[in-house]
């Protein structure tokens, strides 16, 4: 059976363009709830592939989204790679921070694969339990995006400590963006192994990039990662987000060769339309707020988005992850409209 997320990352345009959703397993579903305070630990969800397959599958089982993501972290690659993380209640990702060149070299300069496993083995089981018309996600994070929260121990605002670190010794931060980028291919060359349909490469902190900067950071590692899964997975697909790239998005679809390309709420749609979706398949870019707030807004907002992607090669998603305050019916609504245009 065909998979209409795949057929569409293959150049097809479809009646009704395939949805789903960024973050859309976890915390706004009430079954997801238990299984984490089973899980004690984010970390140990993650881990659990009882538990993280189970949470993959509630939102296919709940909504029937066309595409489900392994429910992961982008941080698991630098846990992976020997760096301490943890996930505080109300607090976000908490990390041991990089901060110079002997702090890299504490670190693995590869990925240790055995600590990844249960994050394989998730693939498996969640590609087991798929209807076979809905396409399974693996991600990773971007290398740029991977370095701001291993420098700075945390996210911050305009993720300063890695741009500074980036500009004061950008020889040593190199250093760290091959080990990423090494990384980065080898996590998802596995996944894709285990039994993803295709990746997703997140770079949310693509937008604090200055152009210069944004080639050097975030295109050519993303173009390096793109070959190097190829070359093992030979047609692999792969999505790339680099959210806030605004005017920066069509040399990013040029240069790294990724198969669809993620729009961020913030971009200007026919903009987008006629100078990447004329290029790949794009994916996005309803603004999480406008699913949260639902009513006469939302309605308003599918439409729009509908009007100006829905015509060509095109994945129905939001242009972030889904709020955790997010009422359900918010999601249904949406939903219908988007498969009643």
């Amino acid at each position: 059976m065909n998979k209409p997320l795949i057929d569409v990352l293959n150049g097809h345009t479809l009646k009704a363009p395939p949805i789903w959703l960024m973050r859309q397993a976890g915390r706004y579903l009430p079954e997801y709830r238990p299984l984490r305070a089973q899980a004690g630990g984010f970390l140990d969800l993650v881990f659990n592939p009882d538990l993280a397959t189970e949470v993959t599958l509630q939102p296919i089982k709940r909504f029937g989204f066309d595409a489900a993501i392994l429910f992961s972290d982008i941080l698991v690659v630098p846990h992976a790679l020997g760096q301490q993380v943890a996930f505080a209640a109300g607090e976000g990702p908490v990390l041991e921070p990089v901060k110079d060149r002997t702090d890299f070299e504490q670190l693995n300069s590869e990925l240790d694969h055995q600590v990844l496993a249960p994050v394989y083995e998730t693939v498996r089981r969640v590609k087991a339990g798929l209807p076979p018309s809905v396409a399974l996600l693996g991600f990773c994070g971007a290398p740029w995006t991977v370095a701001t929260y291993m420098i700075a121990g945390r996210g911050t605002r305009d993720q300063a400590p890695a741009r500074m670190f980036a500009y004061r010794d950008a020889a040593a931060f190199d250093v760290l963006m091959d080990v990423l980028v090494e990384a980065s291919a080898s996590y998802l060359v596995r996944q894709l192994q285990a039994g993803a349909d295709a990746v997703q490469i997140f770079d949310t902190w693509a937008g604090v990039l200055a152009p210069e900067q944004f080639a050097r950071w975030c295109i050519a590692p993303t173009k390096r990662i793109v070959a190097m899964v190829r070359q093992q997975i030979p047609g692999a697909k792969i999505i790339g987000f680099p959210r806030g790239a605004g005017s920066q998005l069509p040399g990013y679809v040029a240069e790294t060769g990724v198969d669809g390309a993620g729009l961020d709420w913030m971009i200007d749609r026919a903009f987008a339309r006629d100078q990447v979706q004329s290029r790949v398949a794009v994916q996005g870019n309803l603004d999480p707020l406008v699913l949260l707030a639902g009513g006469i807004a939302l309605d308003r907002a599918v439409d729009a988005v509908m009007a100006a992607f829905a015509p060509g090669r095109f994945i129905f998603n939001l242009g972030h992850g889904i709020l955790p305050e997010t009422p359900i019916a918010h999601v249904e609504q949406m939903l219908k409209r988007v498969r009643g245009a």
